[in-house]
């Protein structure tokens, strides 16, 4: 896995029995995980029936609560601004801790910008066995976490930790938006063209990464093209969307394609119709795929949206993929047909992958 080159990948753990002795292993962060990134969420049935028994909350300042399972809340503050707040936390998808945290703060951040708004303030959220792992793992996690979120014009204030047998880590993420210009799963519109900024895959590819299903020179270009892409804000897709006076977008995580996809339909009242040939893919997710890799949030994924999908001639694969957790995936944009083109050349990497039609039998139509 890439790292700062600092020698951040391999760390020194001295067992705790072995106080007058330096014991060095390599540590593997994946090895602390039993589900990978974004692949640790919870299941959205799972979530959904934990939810339903709750009220919902009224108040005229909301103006994105969890009703329409948007990627964060927003509540106006003036009539010119509106907070934008979401947590994300997950354990490793990577073994380097500096780029561990780099993918974690990246993802939280995605949440602000899939609501079209800008971060302003971040706070840790981790999760750390001290009893197992050097401290300079955790400094390592956070600094990677620091830069990036830096790097997207926002500060890391404070945070919160507690010990625990599993590394886990992420973000608490404010942000501000103009009330007016929110990008929200509710505003789909029937002849919207849909655009996906990031390939798919990732969930795959990493999971073959931590079975040791790639070696090599596989290994090596898979882990290079998930790391470009996971890294890669999708700051550029947001303001792009705002710009052009879109009103709809997601960003493709925990639930797949397929499920944050069901979230636009069903808040939105229409249907996605979804060209599987069009989705734009990682370079190594089919032969990862072929060499057995299968996650479990897929499965969830799988399960949660099935009723609701006409599958057409989808393949295994084709299937997998659009319910393959993503670990800061890109945007599912739904655009106006007379913005698209513009969109497209705004948006590097960005592909239209189908369109939005009246509600139909099911949420969403592959073709």
């Amino acid at each position: 896995m890439a790292s700062r080159g600092n020698g951040a990948s391999r760390a020194a753990v001295a067992p705790p029995a072995a106080n007058d002795r330096a014991v060095a292993e390599v540590v593997r962060l994946t090895e602390y995980a039993r589900c990978a990134g974004c692949a640790s969420k919870m299941g959205p049935g799972d979530l959904a029936r934990a939810l339903a028994p709750l009220p919902a909350v009224l108040d005229p300042r909301l103006l994105v609560g969890r009703e329409t399972f948007d990627d964060a809340a927003v509540i106006r503050i003036t009539d010119d601004i509106a907070l934008v707040q979401t947590v994300d936390f997950f354990a490793p998808i990577v073994d380097d801790p500096y780029t561990f945290g780099r993918v974690a703060a990246a993802n939280a951040l995605s949440d602000v910008f899939a609501m079209g708004g800008e971060p302003l303030t971040a706070l840790n959220i981790v999760a750390f066995p001290a009893d197992r792992l050097p401290m300079s793992v955790l400094s390592d996690m956070l600094q990677g976490g620091h830069d990036t979120v830096h790097e997207a014009g926002a500060l890391i204030v404070g945070g919160h930790s507690v010990i625990d047998e599993e590394l886990k880590y992420g973000l608490a993420v404010t942000g501000q938006i103009h009330p007016g210009r929110i990008l929200t799963n509710a505003a789909a519109r029937p002849g919207d063209r849909l655009v996906l900024t990031k390939p798919l895959g990732n969930g795959i590819v990493a999971t073959a990464l931590k079975q040791g299903k790639l070696a090599g020179d596989a290994a090596a270009r898979a882990s290079d093209e998930m790391l470009r892409y996971m890294l890669r804000p999708n700051r550029e897709a947001s303001q792009a969307a705002v710009a052009l006076g879109v009103r709809c977008a997601t960003d493709v995580t925990g639930f797949g394609l397929a499920g944050h996809g069901s979230h636009i339909a069903r808040a939105s009242g229409v249907t996605l119709r979804v060209s599987v040939d069009s989705v734009p893919v990682l370079a190594n997710a089919r032969l990862a795929f072929s060499r057995g890799a299968r996650t479990a949030g897929g499965a969830r994924n799988l399960a949660f949206v099935d009723a609701m999908m006409s599958w057409g001639r989808t393949s295994e694969f084709g299937r997998a993929l659009v319910t393959d957790p993503q670990t800061s995936g890109g945007l599912l944009v739904a655009v106006p047909p007379a913005a698209v083109r513009d969109y497209l050349s705004r948006v590097d990497g960005a592909t239209e992958i189908g369109v939005v039609e009246p509600a139909g039998p099911r949420a969403l139509v592959l073709e």
